[in-house]
Order: structure tokens, then C-alpha cells, then sequence
């Protein structure tokens, strides 16, 4: 999208009666576009930072504008306030002061006493129209304004959080509106009129609620068959997977990409049978948005928002059914029950075992499938292993065995032998050779870049000879309009200088000498010559300083293994009497 105010900028010089003395950078925010037009927007702040510094003889020759971005967010946070930060910090920067239009959607709570000292410490003039000018770091008044307008941003948001959070509530609750979301297995949508909002009807919106999935609907009434009839969540999901039945991530792909889709899962029978929706009453504040401090050891960065689950009796359901039930209210209760009744009549409480170690804890993959192995202890003796039920197999028509097993001690020892030859004092320069020549074998060859437009650099030395023109006396407006062209091109080529592809980091092993590697070598070697006697927990921090990756292949019963130093790879041993 196109912000363009070169012609406000022109009618309001042309009524200027005072020559650009100085140069200005402006700032504004836009909080998100769908409810803005972020266009509209920066055009009424911009003209407001013009309305204060023209008559006194200002020009704006850079603007820095975030679209999308919550006032909450501290500075360092937001993009283009960041990179207004940074220009404070460049001397050759090509503007004296900074304009804020709307200090309400600049500043947030503290935000003006964190930020003020940095324009103070880099000799940056603010000019806020709420103090009608520049803002004077040492004046009380002006501190205590800025502050109260901080403050009343901070109130302004949390009343609109309140306002909506009521206003959802009541429309739960007393309604039964459907108010967004991905709706629940088991249910589409259906289109219900227009929305009771006349704005929003006008706009074309309408309302929307749940209708039963002829596809997926029966899915829910099995599962909550199955488990009244005295079936796991295990052989629900199991037998599920066996007919054939689409899972929620098979039923709907396009908002479920984190999941593979394959199969039913232990958590998905879960959440459906633990999903009041079923019963055809409508249900929200489910989940929660927590903000919690992103640093608490700098408290400057602000806070993040977390979602997490709010407790059932946290939950706001409406009074009335809101759509058709697929189960009735009963049987619905019925399998809560359960669930608390399962919960309590676990088996006897047994002593706690004490924690075994692994020695690959998180380092060995099956060969078959690609996942990790768990770990596991039989008889005192260590195990990985990788579960996989049948039906599994058959939906992802893979040849696995029901469940993999490898022994750790089986392992160790060969492995221990492996590494202490390939980091030994005789066979580091073997390995520091196969690390070059393997380094110029995956060397990417570099595009050769070729320039767009001025770089850098140019601009800058641009911008340093417009200022010695206007301190040699030349025309003001016109070096003015000089600058603004420069600025805008300086500013392109910083974003070409940010959109180039970063170097290959697998290349960087490239750069070392001979010395170099053989040193971090001789490093990595002295943690390896310590291997024989370690403590488990002490070879685990050694496998993976070394960047270590097993994966067992029952098939051959082998394990190949790598080491990842800047990702160059060795194959390693063969495990005999394997499972």
C-alpha cells in the first residue's frame, strides 16, 4: 500500500511563510489494518506533525509509520520504531528532530520515561503537539504530560479488553452467538442472515453458526458410543484409524499444517469427548491470552501474551442450545464422570522409582519412521524404543515394525572408540582434511549481487554534501526536497541491504585455517578422552557438544551416526546383536 503526502506536504509549505530551518523525522502508529485504514491513518497524523513544525519552519524528510502493531509494545519491539532508534544512534543521520503526531498511539504506560533519555543522550529534539513544540527534557510539566498521556493510553486499552471480553461474554452466554474459530470436529458452519450490527451488515458481514457434518458427525457419536461402552482413548484411536476414518487434521488440512494427519491421535478421541460444545450449547473462554514478561531480567522489553487453558468452571456456556446436539446432555455428563471415576480408581500408589539416566537421552531416531526413540528401563537395563501400533503403519503405508528396540550398553562402547580415534592427536589432521574438503564440496557458489539503485553509502555522502550546501548558503526548500529524495532512497537500499539472503552458515568452517580447527579440535578431543570413566549425565553433555545424531535401523541392525561440526557428517558403527 501506497502512503503518499507529497501534496499536503507542498500546500503546507506553500503556506509557510517561514524558510525549513529544520529537518524532521516523523513517527506514527496504526494498531491493525483491518480495523483501520492505515493510509487514512498516518494521512491525519502526519497532518497534524505538519500543522506544528511548518509555521516554525520544519520540514519532514523521513518517515518511520508501524502498521499492525500494538501500542503495547515497547519501542525496541516495534519495526519501524526500532529502526528510528537506530537512526538516533547514526551520526549522519539526515534529520535534527523527530514529530509525533498522536503521542496516544506512541507512547504506553512507562514507554515516554524509557525512550525520552535516548533522544536526550543523542542531541534529538521531540515535538509533541500536546506541548505545543519541543519537548524539554529537564522541564517537570513536560515530563508529567507525557506520563499522563502514557497512562491514558495504557487505561484506554485495558477498557476496550474489558468492554469486548463483556460483550463476547453476554453474547455467549444470553445468545448462543458463534463467535469465531475453527469449528469443532464434528460441525461446519451455516449462514445465518445478516449480522445484527447495521455497520457490519452494510459492510456485508454476516452471521454464522454450527450445523451437524454429515461426514464427521457420526465419527463424534461413535467415539462417545465406544467410550460409554467401556473402550480406552487408546483403542478408540486405534480403531478409528483401522476403518479408515478421517482424523481432524485429515478432515480439515488447510488449518491444521502442524499435524501430519495420518492418524487418529490419543489427544484428539480427548479433546471431543471432553468438548461441551456436543450437547448444542455454546461455549467460549475456554482459553485465555496471559501477558507475561518477555525478559525478567529487562523489564524494558514489556510483556508477551501466552495462551493458555482456563478451568472448566472458567468456561461461559448459554443458557439455551445454540445448535443440534450430536449428543445428548446425559450421556455427555455420563462420560465426565468417567473420566473423574478413571482418575481416582488408578492403580495402587507405588513407591517413586529413582530417575534412570540416558546416555542419548533425545539423540536416537528410528531408522523406519524418523521419530525419536524413548527411553526405557527393563530389568535395570537401558532401552530405546519406538512404539509404533499397526494401524498407523497401514494409514501411512509404512513397513514398521510394532515396536523398534535398541540397548544403550550395546552401543556405548564401540561409539566411545569411534570418537576418541577421530579426535586423537594422530588423526586430527585426517580429520581436519576431510573437514575441508568436505566444506568445499557443500560450499554454496555466492549470486553476484548486483546493485538496484544508490547504496549506502552513496546516500550518505550525498546527504553530507546537501548539508555543506545549506551551511554555504544555498536555497533551503530546494536542498530540502534534495534531502527528502535521498532519504527515501537511502532507505530502499537499507531494505535491500536487509531482504539479501544471509551467507550460508554451513560454509563457515570454510573461513577457518588449518590452526583454527585444529584448535577447536584439540578442544573437543580432551572432552572425548574423558568419555571412559563419565558419568552418564557427563557423556550426554559431551554427545551433543559434539552435535551427536544416531538413528537405528532394525532392518540391518546398525546404527549410522553422525557429528555435527558446522554440518559436515560421518558415517560411525555397526551394532551387532541388535533387536
Amino acid at each position: 500500500m501506497t502512503l503518499n503526502h507529497d501534496r499536503l506536504e507542498r500546500d503546507l509549505a506553500a503556506q509557510s511563510f517561514a524558510a525549513p530551518s529544520l529537518t524532521f523525522a516523523f513517527y506514527g502508529r496504526v494498531s491493525t489494518e483491518d480495523n483501520q485504514d492505515p493510509a487514512s491513518s498516518m494521512h491525519w497524523q502526519l497532518s497534524l506533525a505538519n500543522t506544528l513544525i511548518f509555521p516554525r519552519g520544519g520540514v519532514i524528510v523521513e518517515r518511520f509509520f508501524d502498521v499492525g502493531q500494538s501500542r503495547s509494545l515497547p519501542w525496541q519491539r516495534r519495526p519501524e520504531a526500532s529502526r528510528l532508534l537506530a537512526a538516533l544512534r547514526d551520526a549522519r543521520r539526515g534529520f535534527a528532530a523527530v514529530v509525533i503526531g498522536e503521542p496516544h498511539r506512541a507512547f504506553y504506560g512507562n514507554q515516554f520515561g524509557l525512550t525520552m533519555p535516548l533522544f536526550a543522550h543523542f542531541g534529538v529534539q521531540l515535538w509533541v503537539p500536546e506541548v505545543g513544540g519541543r519537548i524539554d527534557p529537564d522541564n517537570e510539566g513536560h515530563d508529567m504530560v507525557m506520563s499522563v498521556f502514557g497512562g491514558m493510553s495504557k487505561g484506554e486499552r485495558n477498557r476496550i479488553k474489558v468492554r469486548v471480553r463483556t460483550a463476547m461474554a453476554s453474547q455467549t452466554q444470553l445468545e448462543g452467538r458463534y463467535l469465531g474459530g475453527r469449528p469443532p470436529y464434528g460441525y461446519t458452519l451455516k449462514d445465518l442472515g445478516p449480522h445484527p450490527n447495521p455497520a457490519k451488515a452494510a459492510d456485508g458481514k454476516r452471521l454464522r453458526g454450527l450445523t451437524p457434518d454429515p461426514q464427521t458427525a457420526p465419527i463424534v457419536k461413535r467415539i462417545f458410543g465406544m467410550y460409554l461402552s467401556g473402550y480406552g482413548i487408546f483403542a478408540i484411536a486405534e480403531a478409528l484409524t483401522r476403518d479408515g476414518l478421517p482424523c481432524p487434521s485429515a478432515q480439515d488440512p488447510a488449518r491444521n499444517r502442524h499435524r501430519d494427519g495420518h492418524a487418529w491421535s490419543k489427544s484428539a478421541v480427548r479433546v471431543i469427548l471432553r468438548n461441551p460444545r456436543y450437547t448444542g450449547r455454546q461455549v467460549w473462554n475456554k482459553q485465555r491470552a496471559d501477558e507475561v514478561l518477555l525478559d525478567v531480567n529487562d523489564v524494558a522489553l514489556g510483556h508477551t501474551a501466552i495462551t493458555r487453558w482456563n478451568q472448566p468452571d472458567k468456561w461461559v456456556e448459554s443458557k439455551e442450545l445454540a445448535h443440534e446436539a450430536l449428543i445428548e446432555q446425559a450421556a455427555f455428563d455420563r462420560v465426565q464422570e468417567m473420566f473423574q471415576q478413571r482418575a481416582r480408581t488408578g492403580g495402587a500408589h507405588r513407591a517413586h522409582r529413582s530417575r534412570h539416566p540416558y546416555v542419548f537421552k533425545s539423540l536416537v531416531f528410528c531408522g523406519v519412521c524418523g521419530r525419536k526413540m524413548q527411553g526405557t528401563h527393563s530389568h535395570g537395563v537401558a532401552y530405546y524404543r519406538c512404539r509404533y501400533p499397526q494401524e498407523y503403519a497401514l494409514s501411512t503405508k509404512i513397513e514398521h515394525p510394532r515396536t523398534v528396540i535398541l540397548r544403550e550398553d550395546l552401543l556405548i562402547r564401540p561409539l566411545d572408540t569411534w570418537l576418541v580415534q577421530e579426535f586423537s592427536p594422530l588423526q586430527r589432521r585426517h580429520t581436519v582434511a576431510k573437514l575441508i574438503s568436505q566444506a568445499q564440496l557443500e560450499a554454496p557458489v555466492p549470486a553476484a549481487a548486483v546493485p538496484l539503485g544508490p547504496t549506502v553509502a552513496e546516500c550518505d555522502a550525498k546527504l553530507a554534501r546537501y548539508r555543506a550546501a545549506l551551511e554555504a548558503g544555498a536555497d533551503p526548500a530546494v536542498v530540502a526536497g534534495w534531502i527528502a529524495e535521498t532519504q527515501a532512497a537511502r532507505k530502499l537500499a537499507e531494505q535491500g541491504q536487509a531482504n539479501a539472503a544471509p551467507p550460508d552458515k554451513t560454509d563457515s568452517i570454510s573461513h577457518l585455517s588449518e590452526d583454527d580447527i585444529i584448535a577447536i579440535l584439540d578442544d573437543l578431543g580432551d572432552l572425548v578422552t574423558a568419555l571412559g570413566d563419565a558419568e552418564p549425565e557427563r557423556k550426554l553433555d559431551v554427545y551433543r557438544n559434539v552435535g551427536l545424531s544416531l538413528i537405528y535401523h532394525p532392518e540391518t541392525r546398525t546404527v549410522r551416526a553422525s557429528v555435527d561440526l558446522a554440518a559436515h557428517r560421518w558415517d560411525l558403527v555397526c551394532v551387532r546383536r541388535g533387536t
